[in-house]
């Protein structure tokens, strides 16, 4: 995968956020949202015989059917492309595709509202397209892996055997992620028994079971939490090496007004709490700190006015800063570090404004 590719597909998803609210009909979504990313995926949107607009597929004595776009491979169809309004339920959607389908040549179905995205073939019974799709994402949160997969349907990459043999592991991949977060969240009985009959020497009872679902709940929720407090002290002890490379070299001026603030270790580790939250929207070479007598700033491309938080660590009591987009600093009260996690949403959705800011004014 290609940066270039990764960056605009990201694009599309800033794209989705900043002008879904003003899309009033099918066909702006189709426009704004669908074709883009058929153009980023290499195919001429403009050329009637690669991407079919309105292609009609006949069903049973219904004649004349149409779905939104066929894309054309040797001739024939090899994608088709249903399409709904961004703010429409897929799910009240999917058994039209599945009629178009099933009397296509097309290996693959496509159902969208812009955002989420559902990929379907015939992994169950041939040329009849599986109740679920093999991969789905919301592309204003696509991941990265994500991105990988919808890579190989960009037309210099689109091989049917090769997609549809990776399809199968893909599909069970995704069905088995979402029923571990379904235990994970909310642990059935069967789950709960597993564990519990390993450590528990009597017979469950009702009450007992009732405790262990508490207790694996528990269990888990705090197993997850050092996962994640591992991984980010890995990652804080990389970044500590060049994090000195990150922030501009200050002046004279700026050095003799500095000799009279320290920054702490907890400042630092905050800073890179802040940082690995934000991982996903920006690089980490842009958000840098700047450290002040009454508090320490986080900033974007080391600019005073694109900063994203601050911390307040030097009173009895902590308190995390958030802008928002007035400007106006909101100070919270945290109890400790790890409380920074719970202002994932709101960091992201700064930097997410900074970098529209920087977009518009780009334009």
């Amino acid at each position: 995968m290609t940066t270039d590719f990764k960056d605009q597909i990201k694009q599309i998803g800033e794209r989705v956020h900043r002008l879904k609210e003003m899309l009033k009909t099918e066909e702006a979504t189709k426009t704004a949202f669908v074709m883009p990313l058929l153009q980023h995926l290499g195919y001429d949107i403009f050329n009637p015989t690669e991407v079919v607009p309105e292609f009609i597929t006949d069903i049973g004595t219904k004649k004349g059917e149409k779905i939104d776009y066929a894309i054309f491979k040797d001739d024939a169809p090899a994608i088709l492309i249903e399409c709904k309004h961004w703010n429409q339920n897929l799910n009240l959607h999917d058994g039209q595709l599945l009629r178009y389908f099933h009397v296509s040549k097309a290996k693959f179905g496509i159902l969208t509202n812009g955002i989420v995205y559902r990929f379907y073939t015939d992994l169950v019974e041939p040329n009849k397209m599986d109740e679920k799709p093999f991969l789905e994402f919301n592309i204003s949160e696509i991941k990265d892996n994500q991105i990988d997969e919808l890579k190989k349907f960009h037309k210099a990459n689109f091989n049917i055997e090769s997609i549809i043999s990776a399809a199968g592991e893909l599909k069970f991949t995704n069905e088995l992620t979402q029923l571990i977060h379904l235990e994970l969240n909310n642990p059935t009985e069967a789950f709960v028994r597993h564990f519990a009959k390993q450590v528990y020497p009597s017979s469950l009872t009702q009450k007992a079971l009732d405790q262990f679902t508490i207790l694996t709940k528990n269990s888990i929720n705090n197993y997850v939490s050092d996962l994640i407090t591992d991984r980010l002290k890995s990652a804080l002890n990389k970044e500590k090496d060049v994090i000195h490379s990150t922030v501009e070299t200050p002046s004279l001026e700026q050095g003799l007004a500095n000799d009279e603030i320290a920054t702490t270790e907890e400042e630092l580790q905050g800073y890179y709490i802040v940082k690995s939250i934000l991982r996903q929207k920006a690089d980490s070479a842009r958000i840098v700190y700047r450290d002040a007598k009454s508090y320490f700033a986080i900033l974007l491309d080391n600019n005073n006015r694109k900063t994203i938080c601050r911390l307040h660590f030097n009173g009895k009591k902590k308190y995390i800063g958030i802008f928002n987009e007035q400007k106006v600093e909101t100070k919270t009260e945290i109890a400790s570090l790890d409380d920074l996690f719970g202002f994932s949403e709101q960091l992201n959705s700064t930097v997410h404004a900074l970098l529209n800011t920087i977009i518009k004014d780009e334009a």
